[in-house]
């Protein structure tokens, strides 16, 4: 399981990828067609046309990691929107992974409380 942080910051690819590229083709569509720093450390997200594969390119210290899943059943509830790419945080890049929109129509407030002396 790819454990992300609420802070990571994701740039989804809203179109389709062709998945046959692995990490040399994806680091150059982050830097040439995206124009952003795939040696940014943060994850660039990808889907295909079938939507049931997804890959997250990112540098890690010394080397490129490209994570990979595929879905057996299902499809991904990947964004369509005008943009090229869409920046996301980590939770709502989980919630994709985990069959859900990233466009959730609401969700409980953020409460917080403090102790006034």
């Amino acid at each position: 399981m790819l454990q992300l942080s609420a802070t990571v910051q994701v740039y989804l690819a809203t179109g389709v990828t062709d998945m046959r590229k692995s990490i040399n083709g994806l680091s150059m569509l982050v830097a040439d067609q995206f124009e952003l720093d795939p040696f940014s450390g943060q994850l660039f997200c990808f889907c295909n046309r079938r939507r049931d594969i997804v890959k997250l390119l990112y540098w890690n210290r010394n080397g490129f990691c490209l994570w990979h899943k595929r879905l057996e059943k299902d499809r991904f509830k990947w964004p369509e929107r005008e943009e090229e790419v869409v920046s996301l945080g980590g939770r709502e890049l989980a919630w994709l992974l985990d069959g859900l929109s990233v466009n959730q129509a609401s969700a409980h407030r953020k409460l917080e409380y403090s102790i006034a002396g």
